[in-house]
């Protein structure tokens, strides 16, 4: 079971919690891109990256036994800020149809590059799966 939460007077906020408390077995999820299990990506566009790069946290969440719901902690490394922020629709429909809810503590960083040329996003994840 995992509990999130707000301080005093601080306003709600949109598509992430401020943190999470979990209890249970940890999983830490390398940084996953939006290549398929072939290593092939699929699209150059940002949304499109984004939901599969979600489907491979989900998966492999899956192979350690957890699943969406046990997620508490994402970081989202992103090549261009403005194209992030342009996705957000796709990107927040994607996040509901693969991941479910918003109660993850979330970053995001703009970075200069990532390690695959082609990739436009990289997330890290953290799952608590309860015992």
């Amino acid at each position: 079971m995992k509990r999130t939460y707000l301080p005093a007077g601080w306003p709600k906020p949109r598509g992430y919690a401020n943190a999470v408390a979990a209890r249970g077995t940890s999983v830490y999820i390398a940084g996953q891109i939006g290549w398929d299990a072939d290593e092939q990506f699929h699209s150059t566009e940002f949304a499109t990256q984004a939901r599969q790069a979600l489907l491979n946290v989900a998966t492999v969440l899956e192979a350690a036994g957890g699943r969406p719901e046990h997620l508490v902690r994402m970081t989202w490394y992103v090549t261009d800020k403005r194209e992030y922020l342009a996705s957000l629709p796709e990107v927040g429909r994607a996040f509901r149809e693969v991941i479910g809810d918003y109660d993850i503590a979330m970053s995001a960083v703009q970075v200069a590059a990532l390690i695959e040329d082609a990739a436009k996003v990289e997330i890290e994840a953290t799952a608590v799966i309860p015992d």
